[in-house]
């Protein structure tokens, strides 16, 4: 997608972030992959050998270059976490594909990236107890059913209720909004969730989903949120994070505005927020 290339060159060209912020991320090993997505899945993924059926849930045919994008991707969240256990905070401009199953894709998600890092983490002893918060105005699904058995991942959705996926899976805990919710409707159910989230979880490391598309402008969306509603939704999930001291690894989700410049200005809000407070 377009925003992928104007993105970073925007928080270049303003000041926010210098070219030797940014890493190049490596494709990552089938081994962590196949930690989280079952390994036949992956295997005929590679081999572009899904039936019918799968490519239809993916909603594109899948090519090399894709399969190739979906790796690297993946590789950057893995590398992102570990850069926030460094730094505190750590991006992913790509990422927040969590409509990925652990047996398929789904919605133009081939892997879960988020989920494929938290398992990384769990599995090299970097982390203990791991909340995931995706505001996303989709639900979280693959990633719900992912880690549905996993009492060390909590994952928390807060959506459009009406929205994509018509039949949602269950999260630890799911808030579902009404269409139009606005700014204020918003934030202020994000407070209290997150009050309780950090209370109640106690993670020592935060995976946080910060999708665009709750835009009123929003193609996809559905929701009434404006540019500065956004902003103020990223800055309070950092601040809970940076005043607790729990690293925080951002992937940047969904936005589909017809104008562009709106989704940039919306990711770039995320960066600007980040570099105020960190």
């Amino acid at each position: 997608m377009e925003k992928y290339e104007l993105l970073p060159k925007q928080l270049i060209h303003e000041g926010t972030c210098d070219a030797n912020d940014f890493f190049s991320p490596s494709r990552i090993p089938d081994s962590a992959v196949t930690a989280i997505h079952q390994i036949d899945y992956v295997k005929y993924l590679k081999a572009q050998k899904l039936d019918k059926s799968a490519i239809r849930k993916i909603g594109f045919p899948v090519s090399q270059q894709l399969i190739d994008r979906e790796f690297i991707i993946a590789g950057g969240t893995v590398t992102g976490a570990l850069k926030a256990l460094e730094g505190g905070i750590a991006f992913n401009i790509a990422g927040g594909t969590h409509h990925a199953y652990s047996t398929h894709g789904e919605a133009f998600c081939l892997l879960n990236d988020q989920a494929i890092a938290a398992r990384y983490l769990l599995n090299s002893q970097l982390a203990k107890k791991i909340l995931i918060i995706d505001l996303d105005v989709h639900q979280g699904n693959g990633t719900a059913e992912i880690f549905q058995e996993e009492n060390r991942v909590f994952t928390f959705s807060m959506h459009g209720k009406k929205n994509y996926p018509f039949k949602k899976e269950k999260s630890d805990w799911d808030i579902g909004l009404e269409d139009k919710t606005n700014d204020d409707v918003y934030l202020e159910t994000l407070e209290k969730a997150l009050s309780r989230l950090f209370t109640k979880v106690a993670p020592d490391f935060i995976f946080f989903l910060a999708g665009v598309d709750v835009l009123e402008t929003d193609r996809l969306g559905r929701l009434g949120m404006s540019i500065r509603g956004c902003k103020e939704r990223d800055q309070m999930v950092l601040e809970y994070c940076h005043k607790r001291s729990i690293p925080v690894q951002c992937s940047m989700g969904g936005g589909y505005s017809k104008d562009i410049k709106l989704i940039i200005e919306a990711h770039a809000n995320t960066y600007r927020v980040a570099q105020n407070i960190y």
